[in-house]
């Protein structure tokens, strides 16, 4: 599993209820599924892999995230997870204030937009940077709202959010052996290139 995949375990309490939002081919959820016996559901909008999820036994709905949540209760489920696609939707404060609508915690992961090599790659070529992070063209690329640690920290807080656990990840290359752990955690908005954050309401 992707490291934020594994973070998010430590937090979801077994046998509760969660929704896994732009789950992919469901991977996350059904190791969930098998390790901690939750009951849940994924939102998905891409055909391949919403067949993808019935295949790993996952229960899967059909919709695009833009269209928010109001098919579910409050909170409905114990945790929602959203893995590597807040930047992707159109109004991510909106759909963020819903996810805590209908879950009781919520657990976000981006890629972090401030990571030290972006920013390198923008200010010497100039250019809007790739990386294994945002493997993406600026003209073909899903993230429409980009951000980092003090971007998200800052919606938080504008939103009376509260963050219970942070964790800033160096998942991809990593060509610095002195930027140990404890430094990536020091300097995240530098260092990390996703962050991880689970938060709930005050």
């Amino acid at each position: 599993m992707k490291i934020d995949h594994q973070l998010a375990e430590q937090w979801i309490t077994p046998r509760s209820q969660v929704l896994d939002l732009g789950c992919g081919d469901g991977s996350l959820l059904a190791h969930l599924q098998r390790a901690l016996g939750v009951d849940g559901y994924g939102i998905e909008i891409d055909q391949d892999k919403i067949i993808d999820c019935i295949a790993n036994g996952v229960n899967v709905i059909e919709q695009d995230l833009n269209d928010g949540l109001a098919r579910f209760a409050d909170n409905r489920f114990d945790t929602v997870v959203m893995a590597r696609a807040l930047q992707a939707v159109k109004a991510p404060d909106q759909l963020l204030l819903d996810m805590l609508r209908v879950g009781r915690q919520v657990i976000v992961t981006f890629p972090n937009f401030a990571h030290w090599q972006n920013r390198i790659h923008l200010g010497i070529k100039g250019m809007m940077p790739m990386s294994e992070a945002l493997p993406y063209q600026w003209y073909d690329t899903p993230n429409i709202h980009l951000c980092t640690f003090k971007d998200f920290e800052q919606l938080c807080a504008d939103h009376d959010i509260r963050i219970l656990n942070r964790f800033a990840v160096q998942e991809y290359s990593r060509p610095y052996a002195w930027a140990a752990a404890q430094v990536i955690r020091k300097y995240p908005n530098l260092l990390a290139d996703v962050a991880v954050y689970r938060v709930t309401k005050r």
